[in-house]
């Protein structure tokens, strides 16, 4: 759904009802459904999080939240808020999408059609030069190349695009400068391209950050492109998520004997599609940008909030649907079918749960026990 506009207290509702410890995006957006705003979404959060076996659940002031946004204002980046038209219709149609960005530089590159291009931070001297070659190709047909800012391949199709248009993604926050070598790229796109930031101002990026960065990389690209990578590395992650987003995977081909192409190689063995050139890429990307993507459908009504739902039906189910949820996860589809439940009931328990910080949610529509 579209706002044209948030009053300001609904958007501070917004930032402190994502930025509580064990609120996610799925749950952010399923809270929203069920009590029609932030409010009184932040309202009903103690009792859910009790119900699901928590009682200390410590939710962000609104002077907290006041102190954010001035932090992304002094940085001279924007919040951009899902649901609103300047929040990118990309990132909008990938599931999990954040709630609340912050972005600094040059919005509108979010409207041009826009590929990620993600490789090895060791990257070497061939594989630069085709990150090089083919980002700046991208660039003069007018793709925007959107990246990580890791060392390595991100640094350099980045630098291959400052005049044509960037988008790096950060892990931390927009104001912090990561890696510190790349301190002069970041301040070049904060002015002629753009930086995006999932986590609040002053965040320094620690290892739990990246791989949800990533998802954002891919999300914000038509596909994603894979300049060498080793097996187990952050840019399979990144194509992996682009993967599960319906975006296009593509790949460069590399010397079996360069242990940074095997990550490359083995995607092409299952599937991604080979590029050498950057017209190989816009000839995959073609017909995603001759048919936008769209958000995804709203997720399925969960019958109003927990009382309109039937405290008494719900209080008897928690026991059942605990028993069938384990460590390993599972489908919610599939959930629904074993607990012969209706979908109020099974959605309500597993916020509850969530929120209680004792549920995981997983890509595809699955959960598993903390």
């Amino acid at each position: 759904m579209i706002h044209p506009q948030l009053s300001r207290g609904e958007i501070l509702d917004r930032v402190r009802l994502i930025r509580t410890e064990t609120v996610g995006p799925v749950a952010f957006d399923h809270l929203i459904d069920l009590y029609g705003g932030a409010g009184a979404a932040l309202d009903a959060l103690p009792d859910l999080a009790r119900k699901g076996g928590r009682r200390d659940l410590r939710i962000p002031s609104r002077a907290e939240a006041e102190r954010e946004l001035a932090a992304a204002e002094k940085a001279g980046a924007r919040l951009l808020v899902k649901g609103t038209p300047t929040y990118p219709r990309l990132l909008a149609a990938i599931e999990a999408a954040p709630p609340v960005i912050f972005a600094k530089g040059t919005l509108g590159l979010t409207t041009r059609p826009a590929v990620a291009m993600v490789g090895a931070r060791n990257a070497s001297a061939a594989g630069q030069r085709l990150a090089r070659e083919i980002a700046a190709e991208l660039g003069r047909e007018g793709v925007v190349v959107v990246s990580g800012l890791a060392r390595g391949i991100d640094g350099t199709a980045h630098t291959a695009t400052l005049e044509t248009g960037t988008i790096a993604v950060v892990a931390g926050g927009v104001d912090v400068v990561y890696p510190p070598e790349h301190a002069a790229l970041q301040a070049k796109i904060g002015k002629s391209g753009l930086i995006i930031a999932e986590m609040p101002p002053g965040t320094v990026p620690q290892a739990r950050h990246f791989p949800r960065r990533n998802r954002l990389i891919s999300g914000l690209g038509l596909g994603t492109v894979v300049v060498e990578a080793a097996m187990k590395s952050g840019s399979l992650i990144t194509a992996r998520f682009a993967l599960e987003q319906g975006r296009e995977v593509m790949a460069v081909p590399g010397s079996p004997l360069d242990p940074r192409a095997r990550g490359t190689n083995d995607l092409i063995r299952q599937g991604a599609r080979l590029v050498e050139s950057a017209a190989d890429v816009i000839d995959a990307i073609g017909p995603m940008i001759e048919r936008p993507l769209c958000e995804p459908p709203e997720a399925p009504y969960m019958g109003g909030p927990p009382a309109s739902t039937g405290e008494a039906e719900i209080d008897r189910h928690r026991a059942r649907v605990l028993e069938l949820l384990s460590p390993v996860p599972v489908g919610v589809d599939e959930m629904l079918r074993q607990a012969e439940l209706t979908p109020p009931i099974l959605f309500t328990i597993l916020l509850e749960l969530e929120l209680a910080g004792r549920l995981i949610r997983h890509a595809g529509g699955r959960v598993s026990l903390a």
